[in-house]
């Protein structure tokens, strides 16, 4: 990215402790509220990166930034031995706890509070890592990617879903209006914190996608590097290996 995006222009926090501070004010509507914006389709999304996910029979499974933890609920189907959640809002991780109890998986699903820079797993842990649309909101992306290259195991696989940008006519104008207007009102209505859904919009509208983000995946230790579109280019499946 051209210039770092925080949610609270006027603080001076960093990045990182902004975003923590952003997702522990929405947490609680988080889920409610994510799929009135994406009318449902991240779940489809999120089922194709579990599918991916699963063709390694993966044993050791991270989800980074893993929020209110739809991912890794999903990714209990594919019964491994571990999986990790881990999210540096302890508010979002509250929530998804809630939800891992209910569904009777945490004995599988461990949430902790962590940083995706600065991570407490030792190099080549893990089968496979996702994230869901957490990369972008990565106070340094280099040395994020850098760290998830360093606990993924040679042999393991990186999953990425994250927003993009539509090029082709007429989702391209319809998606930047959708994102620069309806969805900041929507999240003005509905949120306690007013400026998150603006955040989460810009954030989405800048951040690299595509090639670009291929060749800075590469530039931080991955290869066979593939970039899938989905939904007319609104978001994007990456998958790299180490």
């Amino acid at each position: 990215m051209s210039k770092i995006i925080k949610p609270y222009k006027d603080s001076k926090l960093g990045k990182k402790e902004q975003v923590a501070q952003m997702f522990d004010n929405i947490s609680e509507n988080y889920d409610d509220l994510n799929r009135v914006i994406s009318l449902g389709i991240d779940v489809k999304w999120r089922k194709k990166v579990v599918k991916i996910v699963g063709k390694n029979n993966p044993k050791q499974i991270l989800d980074i930034a893993t929020g209110t933890g739809d991912l890794v609920l999903m990714m209990a189907s594919l019964n491994p031995d571990r999986i990790v959640g881990l999210d540096i809002s302890a508010g979002m991780l509250e929530v998804g706890k809630r939800k891992i109890k209910k569904a009777k998986l945490s004995d599988k699903i461990e949430m902790i509070v962590g940083d995706s820079e600065e991570m407490p797993f030792n190099d080549n842990t893990f089968d496979a890592i996702t994230v869901s649309f957490g990369v972008r909101n990565f106070a340094h992306l280099d040395k994020g990617i850098k760290e998830i290259a360093r606990v993924l195991k040679p042999t393991g696989v990186l999953v990425i879903l994250e927003t993009s940008n539509p090029t082709k006519f007429p989702f391209k104008q319809g998606y930047k209006f959708y994102t620069n207007f309806i969805l900041p009102i929507i999240g003005k209505i509905f949120s306690k914190d007013k400026v998150a859904y603006s955040y989460l919009s810009e954030s989405a509208n800048s951040f690299p996608f595509g090639e670009a983000f291929n060749n800075i995946l590469q530039k931080n230790g991955f290869t066979n590097t593939k970039d899938t579109p989905v939904t007319f280019g609104v978001a994007t499946i990456y998958t790299a290996s180490k």
